[in-house]
């Protein structure tokens, strides 16, 4: 049986079957609920049971509490952000907030962050009555989900990201927790989320590399991870992933528990937990590892039960089911593991295109959804079997999201919810 990657335990009410409250779904790990059924092919003319139009530009997630779904998104340049909320059985924009404007605080060249990430990156966190919407550097909000209005602000947690934010935020008991690993400097935060005020923040302290150029140093240490809650033997760790390596924190008062040295910059990877080992990536190295639970200290030597060096992903974060592992990498290169042993059981040639959204598995199947508007379904098992290509208008760099019998799916453009007879 899988181990539940992320334990949300707060005085609000269980999840419902169709609650997908953060990134990677409310376990973290991109595991839909087993009631779950979504279909395996759709086009712009079938299985649409709504189609939303999203104005400017964000490449968060959806998020699902109850009868809304909520994305972010901010003008192209970096000025303006928002949180849209829709109805999601029709599709409805029943919010559309304004949050804030700012001058860019990237002091690169604006066309880099519109080529490499948008500025609404960072998918939200949501629970009963609140929204936890996140835009890196530029701010923090969180939002009242019946009405909109803002309960707290926090816009003076500052870094450079260089390319602009993506880490998401996540929640756990009373506490929510801001990742800032960019050009300049690099820390992670906790916030009391009732009030918005900090609890505690802790500088990375990692081997960082050096180009030999002081203008381009600093973009070794760049990273786009979101952090995961475990419980291991009985006690929570925040795992955070970072460039050059993987921390994890007493959440309670970010004393460091363990480290392994993983290097490679830009990591994106969530962690995830399965069999009493951690998995991880390793940014730019294209390198997976699996570690050791529940060991303490530089674990870099003695904690790596087995790591993957050849096609990793950089982006998308992998999937267990069973005893398998799923990815695909930056080029579209779907693979199969062991989980328990990293050994390949298949690796296949490219579907085509570039691929940086974090797969679902569904009903036995995984989904991977890649930029260029195709979504390609296969059999979650020891043998490759590809079940479907699925084509939309536009592409995806957010994950998908999974609600009942549907796919929620966020392209360039626009929302989709794709859902059987629909």
């Amino acid at each position: 049986m899988r181990c539940l990657a992320f334990l949300l335990l707060t005085a609000s009410p269980l999840l419902a079957a169709d609650d997908w409250n953060q990134f990677r779904g409310p376990t973290g790990d991109g595991i839909a609920p087993a009631s779950s059924k979504p279909p395996v092919k759709w086009s712009e003319k079938e299985n649409v049971r709504w189609k939303t139009a999203i104005h400017d530009k964000g490449w968060s997630s959806p998020v699902v509490w109850g009868d809304k779904v909520w994305v972010t998104t901010a003008q192209e340049k970096g000025k303006s952000f928002y949180v849209l909320g829709l109805d999601v059985n029709t599709g409805k924009v029943l919010h559309d907030l304004h949050l804030f404007d700012v001058n860019p605080l990237d002091t690169n060249d604006p066309k880099d962050v519109s080529q490499y990430n948008s500025y609404a990156s960072p998918t939200p966190v949501v629970e009963a009555g609140r929204l936890y919407a996140h835009f890196g550097s530029h701010g923090t909000v969180c939002l009242d989900t019946n009405t909109g209005e803002k309960i707290w602000e926090r816009r003076d947690l500052l870094c450079n990201h260089f390319r602009g934010p993506a880490s998401s935020p996540i929640v756990y008991k009373d506490w929510l927790y801001l990742t800032f690993d960019g050009f300049d400097p690099q820390y992670i935060v906790c916030l009391n989320k009732k009030t918005g005020e900090t609890v505690w923040r802790k500088d990375r302290t990692l081997p960082y590399k050096n180009s030999g150029n002081p203008k381009t140093d600093n973009d070794y240490k760049k990273a786009y991870a979101t952090p995961s809650v475990f419980e291991i033997d009985g006690k929570p760790q925040l795992v955070s992933s970072a460039a050059m390596g993987t921390i994890a924190y007493d959440p309670a008062t970010g004393d460091e528990i363990w480290r392994v040295i993983t290097d490679g910059m830009n990591e994106a990877c969530r962690p995830i937990l399965a069999h009493g080992l951690i998995y991880l990536t390793a940014g730019s190295k294209s390198s997976l590892f699996a570690v050791k639970a529940g060991m303490t200290g530089d674990i870099t030597q003695t904690g790596v039960a087995w790591k993957f060096v050849r096609s990793a992903p950089t982006k998308s974060s992998p999937v267990v089911v069973g005893d398998l592992l799923f990815f695909v990498n930056d080029t579209g290169v779907p693979c199969c593991l062991d989980a328990k042993t990293g050994k390949k059981y298949w690796q296949e040639g490219s579907f085509g295109g570039k691929f940086a959204a974090s797969p679902v598995y569904a009903d036995g199947r995984i989904y991977f959804a890649g930029e260029s508007g195709k979504t390609y379904v296969i059999a979650a098992g020891r043998q490759y079997e590809p079940l479907a290509k699925n084509v939309l208008d536009s592409g995806c760099l957010a994950s998908p999201a999974v609600v009942g019998n549907a796919l929620l799916l966020r392209t360039h453009t626009h929302l989709y919810r794709i859902e059987a007879g629909k």
